[in-house]
């Protein structure tokens, strides 16, 4: 479509009479005559040595005639690609995969294989991933989970991940949540223990099936089993911190810090008890201890009564 220069000159030649001459344009209209000759705004005229204007209605119906046929055309073309890859559908979902019946759970044994299944169901997500990342990851998983995620959340999926105050400390973990969140993923962490789970499409979840293993993993599509995971990501994302990623991922990041600790510390300067923390966060009385017992050194406190006057005060041991 014509630019503000080619509109101007097209009404410009429109008060002219509908034409102005082929030669003598000054150069800096060049530009906006050839736009609007490709246009089809505007005729050249070699007999008579003129550019003519041209309906604004004519081009409009055939820019829209033309339109109409790319957009049948492709819409053909969309009706018939199924039938097309009808062949690699079928060797696609030839594979072994697990049972999609409820209720039953495959194991998978070895990284590759495991990384190879989650791969194929990351691919064929249509709604969610919910997952929580309890430790490092290498660079170079985080470098295909950045391909996925970006494919997932392109496609109009939504991505949420929990991970543990230690990744603010690994440049390659900052950079990945940094880029996801970017393009619409959401990130948090949450200084709890929790072990690692991917839930896709709320459908399957992929969990260890020893804590701490990570070369063999259950497939499992138990709706019970399902809800009571969801029910448990929902409460530890409800708790858990959101970071700013982009900030960082800047150079000039300032370094992270435990953030729940810092959280209990803010109510405990806020003048709450450690059993109103505990209610408060939804942790245990056992766990808001060990953070108020962290911040106590931090600050150099006897008492929590002290504890709390320091944090007010805002000032640091």
């Amino acid at each position: 479509m014509p630019d503000d220069e080619a509109s101007r000159l097209y009404l410009d030649i429109l008060g002219q009479g509908g034409r102005i001459p082929l030669d003598g344009l000054p150069p800096e209209q060049q530009a906006a005559v050839e736009l609007l000759v490709d246009l089809g705004l505007l005729m050249p005229n070699p007999l008579d040595g003129w550019f003519t204007a041209v309906s604004p209605r004519a081009v409009a119906e055939r820019f829209s005639a033309e339109m109409r046929a790319e957009a049948t055309r492709l819409l053909l073309r969309a009706e018939g690609l199924p039938h097309e890859l009808d062949a690699l559908t079928r060797a696609y979902e030839a594979l072994p995969r697990r049972s999609d019946r409820p209720g039953e759970a495959t194991y998978v044994d070895g990284n590759e294989a495991i990384r190879h299944r989650i791969a194929q169901l990351v691919s064929e997500c249509e709604r969610e991933i919910l997952t929580t990342q309890p430790g490092p990851r290498s660079p170079s998983g985080l470098e295909l989970a950045r391909t996925q995620d970006k494919l997932l959340l392109k496609r109009g999926g939504t991505l949420r991940s929990i991970y543990q105050p230690v990744t603010l400390r690994e440049p390659e973990t900052v950079g990945y949540a940094s880029a996801i969140t970017a393009h619409g993923g959401a990130i948090r962490v949450l200084d709890e223990p929790f072990q690692r789970m991917i839930l896709i499409d709320r459908s399957v979840a992929v969990v260890p099936v020893t804590t701490g293993d990570t070369n063999r993993a259950a497939f499992v599509t138990d709706p019970a089993t399902l809800s009571f995971l969801v029910a448990g990501f929902e409460r530890d994302w409800a708790r858990s911190d959101v970071v700013p990623w982009q900030e960082m991922a800047a150079p000039t990041a300032p370094a992270a810090t435990a953030t729940a600790a810092d959280r209990v510390g803010r109510l405990l300067a806020a003048g709450l008890t450690q059993r109103a923390v505990a209610t408060r966060l939804g942790l245990s009385e056992r766990t808001v201890a060990g953070h108020i017992s962290r911040l106590r050194e931090r600050y150099g406190a006897q008492t929590l009564f002290q504890l709390g006057w320091l944090m007010r005060g805002g000032r640091r041991g």
